[in-house]
This record gives C-alpha cells, structure tokens and sequence, in this order.
C-alpha cells in the first residue's frame, strides 16, 4: 500500500544519473568540425576548379 502512495500515478522508476552512459560531447564536436572541414574544402575546391 505505501508503493500506491508514493507512486499514485504509476510513473516508471527513475533512472540512475551518473557518469558510466553520458553522452561524449567532445567526440560529436570533433565529428561536426570535421564535417565542417569537409564541406568548406570541398566548396573551396570546386570553386577553384569551375572558375
């Protein structure tokens, strides 16, 4: 009967905050400036080539 009155509208337990699955935000940062990289290596290329 307790777990009714802390629970009253049956919410999933909450998961444990920590450190084991965070997301790594430095390693999509290096991804997106290489993508970056890319793109204006490309742009610079093609107009060097097409004018």
């Amino acid at each position: 009967m307790s777990d009714e009155s802390d629970n009253p509208m049956d919410h999933p337990p909450e998961q444990p905050s920590g450190a084991d699955e965070a997301p790594r935000f430095g390693r999509l940062l290096l991804v997106l400036g290489a993508a970056v990289l890319v793109i204006v290596a490309v742009t610079i290329a093609s107009e060097a080539l097409y004018s």
